[in-house]
């Protein structure tokens, strides 16, 4: 029973959508709506809740332990414990309080900003290491990027460097765009009628 149930949850809300896909009628398009997207935010809600327990959890156990770094454990429930503190306190004026602001001013962005310009470094060291000439398809990549400077003011080549990336980007871009994008189309496609059917029972875990 603890997988048959779980599968015919699976079964029934998969081929109800699929059903009211093809079924334009009043009542179908309110238990869509009900199922689809009423749903969804109360789910998104106890997984937010399940995450934080989680984060808690793993964090203190880390901790506890003395792995590698463990001090920014304390940093992180610092962090988690001052938001939800300032965030849910109605004394503070919850979530547009002048406390969460200024964390999320100075603190939030100036994190995201340095994650951010540290991965424009690896992007760079990555793209100098595929880049390297070494095969046709390697050539044809290199080719590819540097067409890609035509923001650059390049004087009297500029027109035609406009124009030469343009094709590129129109024409065999945008093909292997549309070839990847079918190649996803049919994969989700067949993923899901397996989901459905119950030959792909990976989600259930190994219990």
């Amino acid at each position: 029973m603890k997988r048959q149930f779980p599968l015919l949850i699976i079964f029934v809300c998969g081929f109800f959508m699929l059903f009211q896909y093809f079924v334009p009628h009043e009542q179908s398009e309110f238990l869509y709506e009900f199922i689809a997207l009423d749903w969804p935010p109360i789910i998104g809600v106890f997984a937010m809740l399940l995450g934080v327990i989680s984060l808690v959890r793993v964090t203190i156990i880390r901790m506890k332990r003395r792995s590698p770094n463990w001090q920014y454990g304390i940093v992180t429930l610092a962090g988690l414990g001052s938001m939800l503190f300032f965030g849910l306190w109605p004394g503070f004026g919850g979530q547009t309080s002048a406390a969460v602001q200024w964390e999320f001013d100075f603190i939030v962005r100036p994190t995201e900003a340095t994650m951010f310009s540290l991965l424009a470094f690896f992007i760079a060291s990555a793209a100098y290491r595929a880049f390297r000439a070494r095969s046709l398809l390697a050539s044809i990549l290199l080719v590819s990027a540097v067409v890609m400077i035509r923001f650059m003011p390049l004087g009297p080549f500029s027109g035609a460097v406009v124009w030469l990336s343009d094709w590129v980007l129109n024409v065999p871009n945008l093909a292997a765009k549309r070839a990847i994008l079918i190649g996803v189309g049919l994969g989700i496609v067949s993923t899901a009628l397996k989901i459905i059917l119950g030959v792909e029972r990976s989600y259930l875990g190994r219990d």
